[in-house]
């Protein structure tokens, strides 16, 4: 078994690889930011298994699980993520739909996930090669 077949490892790197793409979306709706007609997008997140795989379009993710009766039972399923993040400005005469400041937000919230992802991948690393005795 290689040290990036680990189930943390490879959610780590699927979810690093994921903001990179998603880093390029985001870009490309600023720079279409004055062409007419142009609709911003954005990626889903993905959604893991707990072995650390990718999980199907289809198939939920990881699930809440109540351990004690007193606990609130919640549906587990947030809104997703399009849903909440429409544009809060009209859209430009041109028909354009790109908010300069939402997407420079979000580009932001993906730099500073993409930092702990990295983060949290070299620690990963770093604690299995103390384990290893290197």
């Amino acid at each position: 078994m290689s040290v990036t077949d680990l189930p943390l490892v490879a959610m780590l790197r699927n979810r690093m690889q994921w903001q990179q793409t998603r880093q390029k979306v985001l870009a490309e709706n600023v720079a279409n930011a004055d062409t007419p007609g142009f609709r911003a997008y954005d990626l889903k997140a993905p959604r893991f298994r707990p072995d650390g795989t990718l999980a199907a379009a289809g198939l939920p993710g990881v699930g809440l699980e109540r351990t004690s009766l007193v606990h609130l039972a919640g549906t587990g399923q947030p809104s997703p993520p399009e849903e909440r993040a429409r544009t809060r400005f009209e859209m430009m005469p041109s028909g354009n739909a790109v908010s300069l400041e939402d997407e420079m937000l979000k580009a932001a919230d993906n730099q500073g996930d993409y930092q702990l992802a990295s983060l949290l991948y070299r620690k990963s690393l770093q604690t299995l090669r103390i384990a290893v005795g290197k």
